[in-house]
């Protein structure tokens, strides 16, 4: 009984080794044939964390090749913080064999920030070319407007190369575009000619480059290039024109008003001539009343009235001889 159990016990532990050695066999012959030591028992306690064994030895290999010291450890922690763990050593190979200061943990935090560490390697040793503004739209232009009014349109385009040591936290490719945009625009609002531009299209890049537009981004601003610039419209004199008829509204209305107020004036005086027509009316109809009473108190005697009726009647025979006279 004794001895079947211990065949029992033998056959499971040759079982287990076998199933080692089909699951990892292939991984530590590859390892120890690229002269990376690895025992089986890291190889288990590697795929019981859920983490696979391949992809953990395959990266120790490529550092080792490229003579970075980057443990199992460090590689096993990255990935199961969900870093891209190729990514990381690939571009530590790159920036290695590239000469730039890139170290395992810089690289990692770049990694989990959620940037393209390798990408940024990348664009270290191969500078990108930013064009603006970003549109592929061949109608999009910066526009800007010097001093004498004449609006300039103006494409650029930015040489840029990443800067690691900002990369965690610093602004992206749309910064640099608004930055550069706006120095464009400042630059040629600057001018006092729009032909000064024309013919030295070089102060633009110049005053911008000198602006120091990389700082707070993730890139280093190498070279900005004027790629195209065209005149457009004479925006001064259109701003005039529309001033011009705009002040000439307000003449317009101004003396609207003015007129206006003349009319109301006009009328009120021609009330004020029926009121004080009425107002004679009515003092002329108090004379009947005035002699009658004179009549009655003996203040005013018949060849008196008569007298008075003569003398008006003559005045009205003159001022109708008045009015013939002037008709004529």
């Amino acid at each position: 009984m004794a001895n079947i159990f211990v065949i029992i016990v033998l056959l499971l532990v040759v079982f287990i080794i076998t199933v080692v050695i089909a699951k990892f066999g292939l991984i530590w012959v590859r390892a120890f044939s690229a002269g990376v030591s690895i025992n089986w028992f890291t190889l288990i306690g590697i795929s019981i964390r859920r983490v696979s064994p391949s992809i953990i030895v395959d990266c120790r290999v490529i550092a080792v090749k490229a003579g970075l010291a980057i443990s199992y450890e460090e590689i096993e922690t990255h990935v199961l913080s969900g870093g891209r763990v190729i990514n990381v050593v690939q571009a530590l190979v790159m920036a290695n064999k590239a000469k730039i200061p890139l170290d395992w943990q810089h690289a990692c935090a770049i990694d989990l920030a959620g940037r393209d560490v390798l990408d940024a390697v990348r664009t270290s040793t191969h500078p990108k070319v930013i064009d603006v503004p970003a549109s592929k739209n061949p109608d999009d232009f910066i526009s800007a407007i010097a001093k004498d009014g004449i609006q300039l349109k103006v494409k650029a385009r930015v040489t840029v190369r990443t800067n690691l040591r900002q990369l965690i936290g610093g602004a992206v490719e749309e910064t640099i575009v608004a930055r550069v945009g706006e120095g464009i625009v400042t630059s040629i609002g600057s001018a006092h000619n729009h032909k000064d531009v024309l013919e030295n299209p070089d102060r633009i890049s110049k005053t911008v480059l000198a602006k120091g537009l990389d700082s707070g981004t993730a890139f280093e601003i190498l070279s900005i290039d004027i790629a195209d610039i065209d005149v457009g419209q004479n925006i001064g004199a259109q701003l005039q024109s529309d001033q011009a008829e705009a002040n000439k509204k307000v003449a317009q209305a101004k003396a609207e008003e003015r007129r206006a107020m003349a009319v109301a004036l006009a009328q009120e005086m021609s009330a004020k001539v029926e009121e004080n027509r009425a107002q004679v009316v009515l003092a002329e109809a108090e004379v009947p009343r005035a002699i009658s009473e004179a009549f009655r108190s003996g203040r005013l005697g018949v060849m008196d009235y008569y007298q008075m009726r003569n003398l008006q009647a003559d005045t009205e025979m003159r001022r109708t001889l008045a009015q013939e006279s002037g008709e004529k």
